[in-house]
């Protein structure tokens, strides 16, 4: 089975979760996930489904494909999440990531990685968009109790959405490039070692 994104577990109960965002802005401590099983049937389906789908293990932070998916009744899955109290903050150390069956790596420990790997910190590893609609959204599903629900009523237009996804995917192809780095330096793929010995 391929590795999987964004998949996780809490190590207090083992609960499973789906992690939209690894890093909040200014708070690099907590993260923010989806309980799989607080969702109904159909929920639960769009997302397992977005997460195993291209987009979601292309993007940066899942909640990122998030935003630009509708769940079965037509809502906003990132929007509706965040308005049902779907997206819960925890803090980074209690959340295990769960790539496959035989894998298991603590969060906070992945975010140490990512950040040694870029020569940044972990705080700079939080989506800090440029865009005011974006900046809406994040922090909305940071606080998700007392943020405001009108982030969405507003859609984007198309030269906004263009100009996001051109810059997401330039900075997706160079995180791209990161986590097949971190792959290897966790699991090395197997390479011939042998070198000839013969010279031409």
């Amino acid at each position: 089975m391929a590795n999987l994104k964004h998949v996780g577990k809490l190590s207090t109960n083992g609960r499973r979760c789906i992690v939209a965002y690894r890093v909040l802005p200014d708070d690099p401590d907590h993260c923010l996930v989806v309980h799989s099983d607080s969702l109904d049937a159909d929920q639960h389906d769009t997302l397992i489904k977005l997460v195993e789908s291209d987009a979601g293990q292309s993007s940066y932070e899942l909640a990122e494909a998030m935003a630009r998916t509708q769940l079965p009744d037509g809502r906003n899955m990132l929007e509706a999440f965040h308005l049902t109290g779907k997206l819960v903050v925890h803090p980074t150390n209690i959340v295990t990531m769960i790539p496959n069956n035989q894998t298991s790596i603590k969060l906070n420990e992945l975010n140490d990685m990512i950040a040694e790997e870029q020569g940044v910190t972990v705080s700079d590893l939080a989506i800090k968009s440029k865009s005011a609609k974006t900046t809406e959204t994040t922090t909305a599903v940071q606080d998700p109790v007392s943020a405001p629900s009108t982030v969405s009523d507003e859609p984007l237009s198309d030269e906004d959405l263009a100009a996001k996804y051109r810059s997401d995917a330039d900075r997706l192809y160079k995180e791209a490039k990161k986590l097949r780095e971190q792959a290897e330096a966790l699991v090395p793929t197997k390479k011939k070692t042998k070198k000839s010995e013969e010279s031409v």
